[in-house]
């Protein structure tokens, strides 16, 4: 995993850790607003964007998620379980997809941008 993505298992839970201020999300965050000026990807707007896009492409791993935005980061948790492992897993998969293909991400913001409810 890059080092932006992290998961993390405690007794009770298990977290996917998205740090949206290192460089490669940091400088994809900036042009996503340039593209749409409410796109301010702080972590409350990664907040917004992953609830609008997995909503669209992966319902499932919205069920059971708590968010935990801050401004440099964006937090998914999880109750632990062996199915919540495999969706933190997948969502941490998805983030990095998401990243290291932002063209994907651009187009999503360009095409549904104003449907996307930005904090």
């Amino acid at each position: 995993m890059p080092d932006y993505v992290t998961t993390h298992k405690d007794d009770s839970r298990i977290a996917v850790c998205f740090y949206n201020e290192n460089d490669k999300p940091f400088s994809i965050g900036e042009k996503m607003n340039e593209i749409n000026a409410y796109a301010y990807m702080n972590g409350y707007n990664w907040d917004a964007f992953f609830k609008y896009y997995l909503a669209q492409n992966a319902p499932e791993l919205l069920e059971g998620l708590v968010g935990d935005p801050e401004a440099g980061c964006y937090i998914a948790y999880y109750t632990l379980s062996d199915e919540n492992e495999k969706k933190a897993k997948r969502f941490a998969e998805m983030i990095v997809s998401l990243i290291e293909n932002e063209q994907e991400l651009y187009k999503i913001i360009r095409e549904h941008g104003n449907g996307i409810e930005w904090n």
